[in-house]
């Protein structure tokens, strides 16, 4: 049915039988029109849904959920009576986003030269559209977020509403996240002829806008209306764009309404390449404007002297076009030409396509290589920011991708896969020269990793007149510390060097060390903590100086700090032995800082598991070696949980009972990892009936601790014809 193949994800079910189950689920509507569905806390733990198969199709919206194996997708909205119909009973659970915008420094508003991303990728929602990830030879992703303060989600769809898993990615690193609103051409024109025709009309289109945000959890709109708009419409345009920013600000304090360089205040489509007098009353009625790409350094030099732009310099984002469409500066491998001329004008940079670096190799698979070379380009015109949560500082440095998932160093699924929920966050990515030939380099790598899809791979090269450690930067960031931590590190090393840790503190006069504090972590046997306690043993876990599957986790190491906030998180490199030229490599799999007042063991259990939308499919599925007659359980599981305290959710089933009384209870099985309260289980081969099998959810905390399996969500769920 589908022009494009996602592996993994279309079927073509022999005998294909859906049925669907009663559900329990009780809804009510709200006031703002929310679906509220009742918890199951009320229900004991061990107890089980049981369920009569009936026979009638799958009532789940095709628009919401894959027609072959209903995994929740991501989607926009094409019309605007998609958009004014549009409300939160019929909209998307599983793309609301599960991370709030983290904390950063400097705030955005005090970036005086900002940059933002805007993704626009083969017509978009490719493989990103699965919310819970999927299976992908050599997927797309972007991972330079230090770099970069807004992220934008581009379609030619009328609304595009961005994938919940790259506002999750996003959020973790203190990005802004923005939809797209583009109306284009004749049937464009017709539509802002409607919406535009009068005050009522505008602020309903601008509302549903206003909500659609605040529902998904994005922060606002990129605003483009390609085409040419009649007297009455451009009058009310900048109305339109000035009320749609101030309900943004109310309803989402963080929020962004950015314009796009296209029409004029006369109606015509002009892009002017520049904000001049023609068009800057879109720019007075909103927060930004993105001019169009074919500008020159005269337009640039001609701006910075324009009294409109005077305080709002940060706010005119200069179009920089990848693909180099056009007569532009730059583009493709010189796109930092382009921002050279940006930044000598003092102006904030939109840079538009960057999957350049994917869509323009055959090879796909050099991906990796490619975009660290086009972003280490850009390096020097971008300014990092740092994130700024309170402790716990947890990274493993997965991107959100990789050829098998890991746990602990071993497989816990042996197959590729694309999700950037599970992003970490992000290192620092380089390639330093060092004195007398000598070099560093740091890059993702999928080989090996610790936990998730890849570790941080160090490599480089000690000069033998080098004498001192090479110290490999991999975080800047902003945390406070104020408090007796904790600091572990896991890595496997290449022989003829030592690896250790640096801490580096600063901008506090109340900090107990002077103004840049290096503090160099060894394996240095941690402090008691409650002797005999629960504690104690979680703190075992973490500690111990041990090897683990080829890896060398560090004893953990322990300093008392006060008012300091830590900068940077260094990996020293030393050399042993007599001095030569040494190659070496270090794949680091995990650093942890921990503040050890709050290791606490997790004592919540997980509530009110639920079993809903649940839809039967017979058939072979996605998996070619399976029978034709196979049975398959789709369905959607909910439940109450802190999500801030966990890293993510292990979803298990196991069969309790089947039709034959002489098969004893299998063994607890893995389906997948969530990263929300909520998951889809899809195509979960199970017993013929009558049976009952059970569904369980294991929370993994943040920093480590195991949770004891009676603290687990389960559910059983029985079954007949």
């Amino acid at each position: 049915k589908e022009t494009v193949q996602f592996p993994g994800k279309t079927s073509s079910y022999a005998n294909r039988l859906k049925l669907s189950l009663d559900s329990f689920r009780l809804k009510q509507t709200d006031k703002n029109d929310a679906v509220v569905t009742e918890s199951c806390f009320d229900q004991p733990v061990d107890s089980s849904v049981h369920e009569v198969i009936k026979y009638s199709p799958s009532a789940l919206p095709a628009k919401h959920y894959d027609a072959d194996t209903t995994e929740p997708i991501s989607c926009g909205l094409s019309s605007m009576n998609d958009l004014l119909s549009w409300n939160r009973s019929e909209a998307n659970p599983f793309n609301v986003a599960a991370v709030p915008l983290a904390p950063r420094k400097p705030r955005l508003v005090n970036c005086l030269r900002r940059t933002l991303v805007s993704h626009d990728m083969m017509g978009g929602y490719l493989d990103d559209r699965f919310v819970q990830g999927t299976s992908s030879e050599e997927p797309y992703a972007f991972y330079h977020w230090q770099y970069i303060d807004i992220f934008n989600y581009f379609t030619h769809q009328m609304v595009t509403v961005p994938p919940a898993v790259w506002t999750n990615a996003a959020h973790k690193h203190g990005v802004i996240v923005l939809g797209t609103f583009i109306t284009e051409w004749t049937d464009g024109a017709a539509v802002c002829e409607a919406f535009l025709k009068d005050e009522e009309s505008y602020r309903a289109v601008a509302d549903k806008l206003v909500q659609i945000s605040h529902y998904y959890g994005f922060d606002g709109w990129l605003i483009n209306i390609e085409n040419t708009l009649s007297e009455g419409a451009v009058k009310n345009a900048p109305l339109f764009l000035r009320y749609l920013m101030e309900q943004m600000h109310e309803r989402v304090p963080s929020s962004l309404i950015l314009w796009y360089d296209s029409v004029t205040e006369n109606g015509k489509l002009q892009w002017q390449n520049e904000l001049n007098q023609s068009n800057r009353i879109f720019f007075d009625a909103c927060d930004g404007f993105f001019t169009n790409y074919n500008w020159t350094e005269e337009n640039l030099e001609w701006m910075k002297d324009y009294s409109v732009v005077q305080g709002r310099q940060a706010d005119v984002y200069i179009g920089v076009d990848v693909f180099a469409r056009g007569k532009v500066v730059g583009g493709m491998l010189e796109t930092n030409k382009a921002l050279d001329v940006i930044r000598k004008h003092n102006f904030s940079a939109a840079i538009f396509a960057p999957g350049w670096v994917y869509e323009s190799q055959s090879d796909k698979s050099k991906f990796r290589t490619h975009q660290d070379k086009f972003w280490a380009l850009l390096s020097d015109y971008l300014y990092i920011h740092r994130p700024a949560s309170q402790l716990p500082f947890i990274s493993s440095f997965c991107q959100g991708f990789g050829k098998a998932v890991y746990r602990e160093g071993q497989h816990e699924t042996a197959k590729r896969w694309f999700n950037l929920a599970a992003q970490e966050i992000q290192p620092l990515y380089y390639h330093m020269a060092l004195e007398d030939g000598g070099w560093v380099r740091s890059s993702g790598c999928p080989e090996d990793a610790w936990n998730g899809g890849c570790s941080l791979l160090l490599d480089g090269l000690i000069p033998s007149t080098l004498n001192t450690p090479i110290c490999a930067k991999i975080f800047s960031l902003h945390v406070p510390l104020d408090s007796r931590i904790m600091v572990t590190l896991v890595y496997k090393a290449s022989a003829g060097i030592t690896v250790s840790l640096q801490l580096r503190t600063t901008d506090s006069s109340h900090c107990s060390h002077t103004d840049v504090h290096e503090v160099t972590l060894n394996s240095v046997t941690p402090e008691t903590v409650g002797s005999g306690s629960q504690l104690e043993s979680q703190m075992s876990e973490l500690c111990g100086n041990r090897d683990l599957h080829g890896w060398t986790v560090s004893r953990c190491s322990q300093l008392e700090l006060h008012g300091c906030v830590l900068r940077e998180v260094c990996v020293l490199i030393h050399r042993e032995g007599e001095p030569q030229d040494t190659t070496f490599s270090c794949r680091v799999g995990e650093i942890k800082v921990l503040d050890v007042g709050t290791l606490q063991p997790p004592t919540d259990p997980v509530r009110g598991l639920c079993i809903d939308d649940v839809v039967w499919l017979r058939g072979a599925g996605s998996s070619p070696e399976s029978s034709s007659s196979c049975l398959r359980l789709n369905a959607t599981l909910r439940w109450d949980y802190p999500v801030e305290s966990v890293r993510h959710f292990r979803v298990h089933w196991r069969r309790l009972r089947g039709p034959d009384p002489r098969i004893p209870p299998g063994q607890l099985e893995l389906l997948a990892r969530a990263y929300s309260n909520q998951f889809r289980v899809t195509e979960l081969l199970v017993p013929k009936p009558p049976s009952v099998l059970e569904l369980l959810v294991e929370p993994v905390t943040r920093w480590g601790s195991l949770v004891p399996e009676s603290r687990w969500g389960r559910r059983q769920l029985s079954y007949t014809e």
